[in-house]
């Protein structure tokens, strides 16, 4: 076997064992396949063997953790699909995701939130009053 054909192997196993591959996964495969075995140990350990908590908390884990972090939102979606493809409700990871608030501020939530919208479609209500109107119906 090829070290390509090796790391071709290693993101396909990591995408069926996590549900998901980030962009660096893939560079990274082609350009420090070593270093990427060994972060992908970790995350393995950490996240995805089966301890106490089970995939779904840890998942909730993960989205707020991220949302704090003020992740690139395609990482927030990724582990909010995984969440939801694990049978997650929309309502719970929002819930997970309104935690941030508190901790982390306003800025914080709202990266979260913008990923959680765009994943799971959600729309809202416009307003019946003409703003710039005094408040006039429109």
């Amino acid at each position: 076997m090829t070290a390509d054909q090796a790391a071709q192997d290693y993101i396909d196993d990591m995408a069926r064992a996590r549900g998901y591959v980030l962009d660096y996964h893939k560079v990274m495969a082609a350009h420090d396949f070593e270093v990427l075995q060994a972060a992908n140990e970790l995350v393995t350990a950490a996240y995805l063997k089966p301890r106490l908590l089970d995939r779904t908390v840890k998942e909730l884990i993960f989205i707020t953790s991220l949302t704090v972090l003020k992740a690139p939102k395609g990482q927030i979606e990724s582990h909010i699909r995984v969440a939801l493809d694990l049978g997650l409700s929309a309502q719970e990871i929002l819930e997970a995701i309104e935690i941030a608030l508190p901790e982390a501020g306003v800025v914080a939530f709202q990266i979260g939130f913008d990923a959680w919208k765009s994943v799971v479609g959600a729309t809202g209500l416009e307003p019946t009053v003409d703003v710039h109107d005094g408040g006039a119906v429109s």
